[in-house]
């Protein structure tokens, strides 16, 4: 079938995640292709001292990349959407979002968020495992220990796709993957630990809540379950033109890290990714638990339920950003026609060009805090000695390097205390859109081979798209991991970039000075302005 027909037949999937930076939308064909894309470009707003994005701003936004995808559509095709095979909503894992009927009742708090550190300590503790800033429960914890008035009124709490998903098909569920950053998931039971349920509402008992916390938590679905479909108010609140249809399968709404590992084909054991965009993570699925917690690694699941190691950063790429604006803006000063791209791939490439160790020079990109090493905010800082070698080249590979060195300061627990064996690790993020240099960066960071597919660049959105071809387009019945395998990917393992010997030892020399002058860091951040 041409993408007309498969439009016009109603087989088309849709899927559309909230990024950071972009909502985007993904139809696929029923050989999951992509044969039509949307966007909006949103940002962040800082209220109060916390990061949010209003719920107007959800909605505006969710409704303006589904007309873009609708426009396409119709500029390519010159046919309508009138319905579909399935949809799938992910975005942004873990954050705040409780509600009473359908009115939240403080702004969202995104994962950005770090006022929560009394929270997560407390609750690491009481769980003998590592409990993040940004995760849910520990959002809930810190409003409970700080008084707010609203928390007796919550009747749920949700995830930023929990709540997409609640209100355009009316189901107060989760995939498994984005419920285990609200709290744990036990994953022989994909749902949530009993234990620690029950010792958190002990915990707040004598808070003489009315709710105990099963009672306003989405429930846990693995991928595949029915979650239900889309209802007419539903229609109304993606589609404003009013023609597409209600009735449609949506699939579990799920995190932007369990589209990520779809994506990439890293939901099997001892396979990984690493998304490296505005913030970075990388997530490996393990084979077995690790021997204790650590506060640099998170416990989640893959969208199927098996036990994976997250390192989460705040930050990425997001100084590389602000500096080749800098440099945009001197081409144009002298008058140097240069698209973004080209400058981009130019500057990127030129990194390949400097010492191992970036001749000294160290990046911090702290755009906001940093939890895994400690920082509760953030000021990025290039620091360099009079004795370095400053040229453009150490330049540029010094904030390649800045941008994966939180990263590998949690990997290192994995592959080097706890053994870990993985046998791929696939890329994908804007990290890697110049060919081969974000690999060999990273293939550098881990010591390990890196690959990346011709896909990658279609990320979360055509990740959540995936997953709701597998909840309606799965006769075989076969798992996750085999479908995959099997049907979307049938044996393409990308392209691989093997560790450099001089790059790993150039790394390991960057990354103890980025150790040493952490201080520097801290004291950006002590120091106000």
């Amino acid at each position: 079938m041409t993408p007309k027909q498969v439009i016009e037949a109603g087989k088309a999937i849709l899927g559309i995640e909230f990024g950071s930076t972009r909502i985007k939308a993904v139809l696929i064909d029923p050989e999951n292709k992509p044969i039509a894309q949307g966007s909006h470009t949103w940002e962040n707003q800082l209220v109060d001292g916390l990061w949010t994005y209003s719920t107007e701003a959800i909605w505006y936004g969710l409704q303006d990349c589904y007309a873009d995808l609708r426009k396409n559509v119709l500029q390519q095709y010159e046919v309508d959407i009138e319905t579909l095979a399935a949809i799938g909503f992910s975005a942004m894992m873990h954050g705040y979002m409780p509600f009473k009927g359908n009115e939240i009742l403080v702004p969202f708090r995104t994962w950005r968020n770090t006022n929560t550190g009394k929270a997560a300590a407390e609750l690491s503790e009481l769980f003998n495992y590592n409990i993040p800033l940004r995760w849910s429960i520990s959002h809930l914890y810190q409003a409970i220990l700080d008084n707010e008035e609203h928390v007796k009124d919550i009747e749920f709490l949700t995830t930023l796709a929990g709540y997409v998903h609640w209100q355009l098909t009316g189901q107060k569920v989760l995939g498994v993957g984005d419920a285990s950053g609200m709290i744990p998931v036990d994953p022989t039971t994909k749902t949530y630990d009993t234990t620690m349920v029950e010792k958190f509402d002990k915990l707040i008992a004598p808070r003489g809540f009315s709710w105990k916390l099963l009672d306003i938590l989405p429930k846990s679905l693995s991928a595949g379950e029915n979650a239900g479909f889309l209802t007419p108010e539903g229609v109304l609140k993606l589609d404003v033109s009013g023609h597409l249809k209600p009735g449609i399968p949506v699939c579990p709404p799920e995190g932007d890290a369990g589209t990520g590992m779809v994506a990439t084909n890293a939901v099997r054991q001892r396979t990984g990714n690493v998304s490296a965009g505005t913030s970075s993570f990388s997530m490996i699925v393990l084979e077995k638990e690790l021997s204790k917690p650590y506060e640099m690694l998170d416990m989640v699941t893959t969208p199927d339920g098996s036990l994976v190691a997250m390192v989460h950063c705040n930050n990425c790429t997001s100084d590389i950003n602000a500096w080749v604006k800098i440099m945009k803006e001197y081409a144009e000063l002298l008058g140097v026609e240069q698209s973004t791209f080209d400058l981009y791939t130019r500057l990127f490439n030129v990194a390949l060009n400097g010492d191992g160790d970036c001749g000294g020079v160290i990046s911090y990109n702290y755009i906001s805090g940093e939890p895994v090493t400690g920082l509760m905010d953030g000021r990025p800082l290039f620091v360099r000695s009079a004795n370095d070698k400053f040229n453009l080249a150490n330049f540029m590979r010094a904030h390649l390097y800045g941008a994966i060195g939180v990263l590998k300061l949690g990997n290192d627990i994995l592959f080097n205390e706890e053994h870990v064996k993985v046998d791929r690790i696939m890329g994908h993020g804007g990290y890697f859109t110049t060919p081969v240099v974000g690999q060999r960066m990273l293939a550098a960071a881990l010591n390990t081979p890196i690959s990346v597919m011709e896909t990658a660049g279609e990320g979360g959105a055509w990740g959540i798209a995936l997953l709701a071809a597998y909840a309606v387009n799965n006769p075989d019945k076969l798992s996750l991991a085999d479908y995959l395998d099997q049907v979307v990917f049938a044996g393409n393992q990308g392209s691989e970039v093997k560790p450099n010997p001089e790059d790993v030892a150039g790394f390991n020399r960057y990354m103890e000075n980025y150790k040493a002058c952490l201080g520097i860091e801290k004291a950006a951040v002590e120091c106000k302005k």
